[in-house]
């Protein structure tokens, strides 16, 4: 069998428009199933614990409060942020340790937990995690469209700090120059994700409930499984939109393994 195969140097696909799009959603999906193992052990890490912070106000019913129906509007609009808000947390930084993960190892040998730790820029990645997070939801809940528009314009910022070594504000401007040109192609790679990523969810919310009934381990357990399962792929989309698109920009992106070597 062949060894990795790199996503390096050269003419960009994305230069040549929305064509790529298909191409980039089945280098995706080889990516995710080539390196799924070490992936989704990697997101358990990062996912069950947080998890856990997800499910605390999942497990509080708004209705056991005596509420007006102003103030339960109000309620459920704040959770709803915090819900938005909490699926956000923990992405960033995972994308950012994904980049680690699929550009660093030994001829394309995974590398260990401990390896991405020592590669791993905790600072930025966890401040643009919480900034990024923080603007998303107060876009979306001043208006909708300033939301989305964060979402994708800012989206790369992860991978950058990790590619590219970016401070936090380096990473953000990064980020938008990146993007600018190609909003329309970041959108429609990873809106239907995100969606996919809810539908995971969902479904896992629903099979947990089944098992464990309505508790707060159901809901860590739900959350814990659809972030396992879902955030890799969400990751290794913005890792690979991230190399496809500094390469447009550039004329060269970062070396990126697509498949660990044969053993």
């Amino acid at each position: 069998m062949a060894g990795p195969t790199p996503f390096s140097g050269g003419q960009s696909s994305v230069a040549r428009g929305t064509e790529s799009l298909p191409g980039l959603y089945r280098r995706i999906v080889q990516t995710y199933v080539s390196w799924g193992r070490s992936l989704i052990l990697l997101a358990a890490v990062v996912f069950v614990p947080l998890g856990l912070l997800d499910a605390i106000p999942l497990s509080v019913s708004i209705d056991s409060f005596s509420l007006g129906s102003g103030a339960l509007a109000l309620a459920l609009i704040v959770a709803a942020l915090a819900l938005l808000g909490t699926s956000l947390v923990g992405e960033v930084f995972y994308s950012g340790a994904v980049a680690v993960s699929l550009t660093h190892g030994e001829e394309g040998r995974p590398p260990t937990l401990r390896e991405i730790s020592r590669h791993l820029d905790y600072r930025s990645l966890i401040a643009v995690d919480v900034l990024y997070t923080a603007l998303v939801v107060a876009g979306f809940a001043l208006f909708v469209l300033p939301g989305i528009l964060l979402y994708i314009l800012l989206a790369l910022a992860g991978p950058v700090v990790e590619l590219e070594q970016h401070g936090v504000r380096a990473a953000f401007a990064r980020s938008m120059r990146l993007v600018r040109g190609h909003f329309w192609l970041v959108l429609a790679v990873l809106a239907p994700i995100e969606l996919l990523s809810e539908g995971v969810g969902a479904l896992a919310e629903l099979l947990a409930h089944d098992l464990l009934g309505s508790s707060l381990w159901s809901d860590w357990l739900s959350e814990s499984l659809s972030n396992v399962v879902a955030t890799p792929f969400v990751a290794v989309a913005l890792v690979l939109l991230t190399v496809e698109l500094i390469a447009a920009r550039d004329g060269r992106g970062p070396r990126l393994h697509s498949a660990p070597a044969s053993r």
